[in-house]
C-alpha cells in the first residue's frame, strides 16, 4: 500500500543523506521526496512517499523517529490529507495540432507557461493520478519531456504537524 510519510527534521548538513541511507540500507524504496525549509528556518519539512504494508510502515516509522535529526514523522496517509504534485510537461506543438493541445491543457486546468513555435511547456498541479491521466492523453510521440516534483502532503482541517 501506499504511504504519503512527512517529517519535520533539523535543517543542517547531511540530514537529507542520513534519510535516504535508512531507506536503502533496508532495502526500503523510495518514490518520490520533497525536501524544503518551513515557516521555521531551523527546521525542513521532508514528504515522502514510499509503499509497503502496515508493519514496514511502522518498522519505518520507528526507524525515523530514531534519527537524531528527526522532530516528528507523521504518516498523513492514516488520515485525512490533501497531496499535490506539480509537472512541467514540454510537447511538440506544431499546426492543427497546437489547438488540439490547448483544449488538453486546459481540460486538465494546467498552464502554458512557455511558448515556441515548435512546443509549449505546461505546468499541471494535482494528485499522480491526474498528472498520469493527462500523459496517457498525450499522444506519446508528442512528449518531449517531463519533469515532476513528487508528492507534497498537508494534513486537513487540524490536523498538522509541529514539533
Amino acid at each position: 500500500m501506499r504511504h504519503i510519510i512527512s517529517l519535520l527534521m533539523e535543517n543542517e548538513a547531511g540530514a537529507l543523506s542520513r534519510v535516504a541511507g535508512l531507506f536503502s540500507s533496508r532495502g526500503y524504496n523510495i518514490e518520490s521526496l520533497t525536501v524544503a525549509a518551513t515557516e521555521d528556518p531551523t527546521l525542513s519539512r521532508m514528504t515522502l512517499v514510499t509503499a509497503g504494508s502496515d508493519d514496514v510502515i511502522e518498522q519505518i516509522t520507528k526507524q525515523l523517529n530514531k534519527l537524531i535529526e528527526v522532530v516528528k514523522v507523521v504518516d498523513l496517509s492514516d488520515g485525512n490529507h490533501i497531496e499535490r504534485e506539480l509537472m512541467l510537461i514540454k510537447v511538440r506543438a506544431i499546426g492543427n495540432d497546437r489547438e488540439e493541445i490547448k483544449r488538453m491543457a486546459d481540460i486538465f486546468r494546467g498552464r502554458i507557461i512557455d511558448v515556441t513555435d515548435r512546443s509549449y511547456t505546461i505546468e499541471l498541479t494535482g494528485t499522480g493520478a491526474k498528472l498520469d491521466a493527462f500523459i496517457e492523453a498525450m499522444e506519446p510521440s508528442a512528449i518531449l519531456e517531463t519533469v515532476r516534483t513528487g508528492a507534497s502532503g498537508i494534513g486537513r482541517g487540524e490536523r498538522i504537524l509541529k514539533p
